[in-house]
């Protein structure tokens, strides 16, 4: 369910907004000051935050500057709520990374369209991902690429610091035994929380990506290499034989070695024979 955190000092304007977003069937979390605001924030990992520009503590500009200066919270959208309209405020909160602001009084359409708007973009960044992963995926199979597609994996993260960190770890230890409490630790951040923010932002849980780094690698050697299959599943981080084989099934749906011959045949083929 989408989860709304509103900072928001004045009860009737903060009542208005939950039941708004309440009726529309989004969950709702809400803060009288900027700390408080600051604090569920980091707690709750809301998928959009709306907040007030002349909250008490930390007022809104620094509620936002406070969230974009944190890696866990950077990339949550930030709509601002103001009573002022001139150039000079709103410029101000778009330079500090405000991905909305909105001009007291408003109506409930114009908050849940403005919210709604921040959804559907998250939703096209996880979409992103996705269709970036497929197509450096898709690119092992072209005779032309002499490089292993995912030498620099975490490169697809690079629009988004805080994730570029963790799956720079990935990249560096994905042939070890890490794990999600390694990537955790790493990060400096629960293991509970890291899945949720991971997932929120990709679509995918840390465990499946490092699933899909050690596969894409295996799948890279079973091409380009003579390796044996159990070389190559110890080589990209498993101690199991047959859970590299299941999972490369779940990948790819036949198993390393059908997989290996189909594809070296391919690569291996000489043009010319396509005129016979």
């Amino acid at each position: 369910m989408t989860k709304v955190l509103v900072i928001e000092p004045e009860s009737k304007t903060r009542t208005k907004l939950l039941d708004c977003l309440a009726i529309a069937g989004i969950e709702t979390i809400d803060a009288n000051n900027g700390n408080i605001g600051v604090e569920k924030t980091h707690e709750c990992l809301p998928n959009v935050v709306l907040c007030d520009i002349s909250v008490p503590g930390l007022n809104g500009y620094e509620v936002l500057k406070t969230l974009r200066q944190n890696p866990s919270t950077a990339i949550i959208p930030l709509i601002l709520l103001t009573n002022k309209t001139n150039r000079t405020d709103i410029r101000k909160a778009m330079e500090l990374g405000a991905n909305d602001c909105l001009a007291k009084p408003f109506t409930s359409e114009e908050i849940l369209g403005a919210v709604n708007a921040q959804i559907k973009k998250q939703s096209l960044l996880k979409q992103w991902f996705a269709l970036e992963f497929q197509r450096y995926s898709q690119s092992s199979t072209d005779e032309t690429n002499e490089t292993d597609e995912f030498s620099h994996f975490s490169t697809l993260f690079s629009p988004c610091p805080q994730l570029k960190k963790i799956f720079d770890f990935i990249e560096n230890h994905y042939h070890e035994s890490i794990s999600l409490r390694d990537v955790a630790k790493h990060a400096g951040f629960s293991a509970a929380y890291l899945t949720e923010l991971v997932k929120k932002q990709t679509g995918e849980t840390i465990n499946r990506w490092i699933i899909r780094r050690r596969i894409t690698a295996a799948k890279s050697l079973l091409l380009k290499t003579d390796q044996s299959v159990e070389q190559i599943a110890f080589q990209v981080g498993y101690r199991s034989l047959n859970h590299f084989f299941r999972q490369f099934r779940e990948y790819y749906g036949t198993s390393p070695q059908a997989w290996r011959k189909v594809n070296q045949t391919k690569q291996f083929k000489h043009p010319i024979l396509s005129y016979s």
